[in-house]
């Protein structure tokens, strides 16, 4: 079942087209890669599923819905959440309450209940913080979980951040290069994170990774793009044979 389709997505930047006629389709509980050369269009592209960006022209759809025109805090509440290229946690913070952050759609106590923490706002209270819990133990960071943010590895960074779009119970995912900077064994552990999350948890992976061992070991369907434009898209296997893809990774003369 088709769960995200963008059709036709433009993009621009005054004079500079950042995305022209990308159109690609989504399945509910696949990994979905999107690769792609340096300036290829990556970010841009996840940036326009989340909101942060409104294509000019072209539409993405989600669930049936027509989300073109929603704001990034409609869609998450939707179930479209997302982790950055750069870290962006509360690094003055613990991992707990990192997380507990991210549990702020699913809390609706007002501003008395909460502030004296009386009632429904206790009760809301506990249930997020046990859904946290079982995130922090999902993810095995439980030795860290009262730690400042600011004072972890750069490889547990990356996994809070993980934990943090996780608290927001999506149903798609966007990770934005989530193996950046990683040495080998945190890569693994992170690639087998993303496959529990998929797998055990049903969610809907969308990643930008430039690791194309990573790409091609756990993702299902893949899509290319290459200034702007799609070359290529299918399976793996598919797009490691296709002409376009090795001429845009190796300049491949015609």
């Amino acid at each position: 079942m088709v769960q995200l389709s963008c059709t036709d997505i433009q993009l621009n930047f005054g004079g500079v087209r950042a995305l022209s006629g990308v159109s690609f389709e989504v399945n509910k509980g696949e990994i979905f890669a999107i690769i792609g050369p340096n300036g290829a269009g990556k970010s841009s592209m996840l940036n326009c599923i989340s909101g942060v960006y409104h294509p000019q022209k072209g539409k993405i759809t989600f669930e049936d819905a027509d989300i073109s025109s929603h704001s990034p805090s409609q869609r998450a509440k939707m179930g479209i959440a997302r982790s950055f290229q750069n870290i962006a946690l509360f690094k003055g913070m613990t991992v707990i309450d990192n997380l507990m952050i991210g549990r702020h759609l699913h809390q609706h106590a007002g501003l008395i209940q909460g502030g004296l923490f009386f009632g429904p706002a206790q009760k809301e209270e506990i249930v997020n913080r046990e859904f946290v819990e079982e995130i922090i133990e999902f993810l095995s960071i439980q030795s860290i979980r009262k730690k400042v943010v600011g004072t972890l590895s750069y490889g547990f960074q990356k996994r809070v951040e993980l934990a943090r779009a996780l608290a927001l119970e999506p149903k798609i995912l966007l990770l934005d290069e989530p193996m950046a900077g990683m040495n080998l064994g945190e890569k693994e552990d992170m690639s087998r994170f993303i496959i529990d999350t998929n797998e055990e948890r049903g969610i809907t992976v969308i990643m930008i990774e430039h690791d194309m061992g990573v790409v091609m070991d756990i993702s299902n369907s893949v899509c290319v793009l290459d200034f702007g434009k799609k070359i290529a898209g299918g399976t793996p296997e598919e797009v490691q044979q296709d002409p376009h893809v090795i001429k845009a990774y190796l300049g491949e003369e015609d």
